[in-house]
C-alpha cells in the first residue's frame, strides 16, 4: 500500500512545480520507473486519481516508463541485462553481480495547460 504515499508525493512534486511556475491544470504526467524499483505500477495507476483529487493533477493521464535493469559483472566486465531466473552473468556465469540501472523512480515529466 506504500503506492497511496507514492501518488500523494507526485502530487507534492506537482503542487510545487505549480506553485513555482504559475500552472493551474495539469494535462499528462510521465513517470520513469525501473524494473526493480518495488512500484507496482497497476496500484499506483489505481491510487493516481485518489491522491489527485482536487489538485492540479486532478483528471490528468498518467504515463509510465519502464527502466530495464541493467548489470556488471565483476568478475569479466559484462555490462547489460541478467535473466531473471538465474540471476548470473551471461557471459562467465558469475553470480558477482552489481545493479547499474533499474531501482529508479522519478518524474520524468509533467504536461501543463
Amino acid at each position: 500500500m506504500h503506492e497511496l504515499a507514492i501518488c500523494k508525493g507526485i502530487i507534492d512534486i506537482v503542487n510545487s512545480e505549480a506553485k513555482e511556475k504559475g500552472f493551474k491544470k495539469v494535462l499528462e504526467i510521465d513517470l520513469s520507473v525501473g524494473e526493480y524499483s518495488g512500484i507496482v505500477c497497476q496500484c499506483v495507476r489505481e491510487f493516481f486519481p485518489v491522491a489527485a483529487a482536487g489538485s492540479a493533477a486532478e483528471n490528468a493521464k498518467l504515463e509510465m516508463n519502464t527502466i530495464e535493469a541493467r548489470f556488471k559483472c565483476l568478475d569479466c566486465g559484462y555490462e547489460g541485462p541478467v535473466n531473471r531466473h538465474d540471476a548470473c552473468c551471461p557471459e562467465c556465469k558469475s553470480w558477482s553481480l552489481k545493479m547499474t540501472r533499474g531501482r529508479e523512480f522519478y518524474v520524468e515529466q509533467i504536461k501543463v495547460e
